[in-house]
C-alpha cells in the first residue's frame, strides 16, 4: 500500500456539541455536510485501489459528498462503544467522575444496544483493518470517526492504543498515513478544507 487516506466525517449535532457518539447513527448538520464537499477537491486527483467506510451514515454519507466512489462498509471502522457513555459530554461524565479521561480510565457497561468497547477491543478492530488495506497495493481511504481513526493511527505507528490520545482529530478533516524509509509514519493530520 502506497498511502493511506483518513477522512473523519463531517460535523453531527452531537459531535458538535461535544457528545460521545459511537453506535447512535446520526445524519450530518448541514455545517457537516458542507466539511465533507469541501473535502473532495483534495481527493479528486487521487485514484483509490479501496474505499472503506464505517456503516454510520455520518461516514458513508461524507464519503459520498466528499466524491468518493466504490466505497465498501467495514463495520471493524464504527467509532468506540461508548457503552453508558453514549450521548453523554466529558463535562457530564467528569460531574460523577472527577478527573475521567477516556484514554485512561475507559468506558461503563450500557445496554444491548450500546453494550460499551474496551480500549483494547478497538485496537483490534484497528489492527483487522490494517491488516487488511496494507495488502492493498496504491492508495487506500478510510471515512470514519474520531476516536477510532486515532487508536488506528496509534496501531500504525506500532504504538499501543492509548496514544491515540495524542492525535487530536476534528470533523471533516483529511489525514494520511504512510512510510518513511520502509518504516510506518504520519504524513499529514487534522488538515482542514474550508467550505
Amino acid at each position: 500500500m502506497d498511502e493511506l487516506i483518513l477522512l473523519r466525517h463531517g460535523e453531527t449535532e452531537w459531535s458538535r456539541d461535544r457528545r460521545h457518539t459511537g453506535r447512535t447513527d446520526l445524519p450530518l448538520t448541514p455545517k457537516g455536510e458542507d466539511q465533507a464537499r469541501a473535502l473532495a477537491p483534495a481527493l479528486k486527483d487521487r485514484t483509490f485501489s479501496l474505499v472503506l467506510a464505517s456503516p454510520a451514515e455520518r461516514a458513508r454519507y461524507t464519503a459520498e459528498l466528499a466524491g468518493l466512489t466504490g466505497v465498501e462498509t467495514d463495520p471493524d471502522l464504527w467509532e468506540w462503544d461508548y457503552g453508558g457513555y453514549e450521548g453523554i459530554t466529558t463535562a457530564d461524565i467528569r460531574a460523577e467522575r472527577p478527573g475521567w479521561y477516556l484514554w485512561r480510565d475507559g468506558v461503563i457497561p450500557g445496554d444491548a444496544e450500546h453494550p460499551g468497547e474496551t480500549i483494547e477491543q478497538v485496537a483490534e478492530r484497528a489492527d483487522r483493518v490494517i491488516a487488511r488495506v496494507r495488502g492493498v497495493e496504491g492508495t487506500v481511504a478510510l471515512v470514519a470517526h474520531g476516536h477510532f481513526l486515532r487508536v488506528l493511527t496509534a496501531r500504525w505507528l506500532e504504538l499501543p492504543p492509548r496514544e491515540g490520545r495524542h492525535f487530536v482529530l476534528d470533523t471533516g478533516t483529511i489525514s494520511a498515513l504512510g512510510y518513511e524509509h520502509g518504516e510506518p509514519a504520519l504524513t499529514r493530520w487534522n488538515a482542514q478544507v474550508t467550505p
